[in-house]
């Protein structure tokens, strides 16, 4: 699906302010993400927080690496600016950065851990963007990240898809597209894995407003403009209550994507040696 990224620019920007509040879940799997820093024998003098969002991992990378000089970039300059602002005592040590994932303003071989946190599955071109991210990695260097996966939002796009033909929810990529797109940009060894997260709610209102806060409305180019209609939303009210749990409550599915790959040395020149048949032939 094609992404308006100025549309989802916006959204972010006009959550900055109280994005933490409603950010449980992704707060919860940048924390496991940086947990499995524990298990990586990585000393990084330049780091890279790739779509920082407000800072809360940036300032856990400060942490962990009090030697580092860390780089918080996100394309919504508002959420910069949080980073920035809640930060101020290390801010000789951050740098806030507003950019576009796809075309890192960086230069090449100059970082040594790439940290991404919930941010890739808003890459239009993903192959654009793990190319950039093997640029501007130093050889022996580790990107890190977390997306979600086709499964995510599964209840609400059902449901939506309910009530009309538009798109009201992204398509996400699969674990595996996510490897491929490693392995085509020269990234070694890439490890792929995924979880499932069910979080619950009272109503389907309460499911809206709570993507609304966190920015991530729908961003589709071919979304529909203008508001939910009343109508719109008691239909989509009505297909969703056939998700309602024993509990009472309605379950909201994500896919949660976790990888990590290595940046090698720059790739091998292909080397060609021809022998004629006749040659083949004389010898056997």
């Amino acid at each position: 699906m094609a992404i308006d990224k100025p549309q989802a620019r916006r959204t972010f920007g006009q959550a900055a302010t109280h994005y933490d509040r409603v950010a449980v879940l992704q707060n919860d799997i940048g924390q496991r993400l940086l947990e499995r820093l524990d298990y990586v024998r990585l000393k990084p003098a330049r780091v890279l927080d790739l779509g920082c969002g407000t800072g809360r991992h940036t300032a856990a990378l400060l942490r962990r690496y009090p030697q580092a000089r860390v780089i918080g970039l996100d394309f919504a300059w508002p959420m910069v600016q949080q980073t920035c602002r809640q930060r101020v005592h290390w801010r000789r040590r951050v740098r806030g950065v507003c950019a576009d994932l796809e075309q890192i303003p960086l230069a090449a071989d100059s970082v040594d851990l790439i940290f991404s946190n919930a941010a890739l599955q808003w890459c239009h071109d993903l192959r654009a963007t793990c190319a950039e991210m093997q640029r501007v990695l130093r050889p022996g260097g580790l990107v890190l990240f977390t997306s979600f996966g086709p499964d995510t939002l599964l209840e609400l796009r059902q449901a939506w898809a309910q009530c009309d033909a538009r798109p009201h929810v992204h398509s996400f990529l699969d674990m595996h597209d996510y490897g491929d797109q490693l392995l085509q940009a020269r990234l070694l060894d890439p490890v792929m894995d995924c979880e499932r997260i069910t979080m619950t709610y009272p109503q389907v209102t309460d499911i809206l407003r709570e993507l609304k806060l966190l920015g991530a409305t729908n961003a589709a180019r071919e979304r529909r403009r203008g508001l939910t209609g009343r109508a719109q939303l008691q239909a989509l009210t009505a297909a969703y209550e056939a998700c309602r749990r024993a509990d009472g409550r309605l379950p909201v599915t994500y896919e949660v994507i976790y990888g990590h790959a290595w940046a090698g040395e720059s790739a091998p020149t292909r080397s060609e040696a021809r022998v004629s048949l006749d040659t083949i032939r004389r010898r056997t």
